[in-house]
């Protein structure tokens, strides 16, 4: 009988006495003797949350590096291209005799030929 007696007066509680109710369970989890039997759980918590940040400051960290590398990698391009562009110019004929010119050097007017010494010579 007594049983019944229990499940009756828990049915009839008002909603506010089953908060009040789950308050004085949720006093006694969050109460020091339920702080201290949960602390290997607490440091687990606050390890993974420490692992969390410093995860989130080295993947800022290694972005800005990329961004870093990204604008390096992209001034050396063009200075490469500028360099290719320069010495393409300074490798046409035209530009070679100019320089050539200043230098006092002058085109063959005459083809090339090729000068043999002969054997019997010494």
């Amino acid at each position: 009988m007594s049983i019944e007696k229990n499940t009756s007066q828990e049915t009839l509680l008002s909603p506010a006495q089953h908060v009040r109710n789950d308050w004085k369970a949720f006093v006694d989890k969050v109460s020091y003797k339920g702080i201290v039997s949960n602390i290997p759980f607490i440091a687990f918590l606050a390890v993974l949350c420490m692992l969390y940040i410093n995860n989130s400051h080295n993947a800022i960290r290694i972005q800005r590096d990329i961004n870093t590398q990204g604008k390096i990698l992209k001034e050396l391009r063009w200075k490469y291209m500028d360099v290719k562009s320069q010495l393409m110019s300074k490798k046409m004929e035209s530009q070679v005799m100019k320089d050539a010119a200043v230098l006092g050097l002058k085109p063959l007017t005459l083809p090339a030929y090729k000068i043999e010494v002969d054997s019997n010579f010494k």
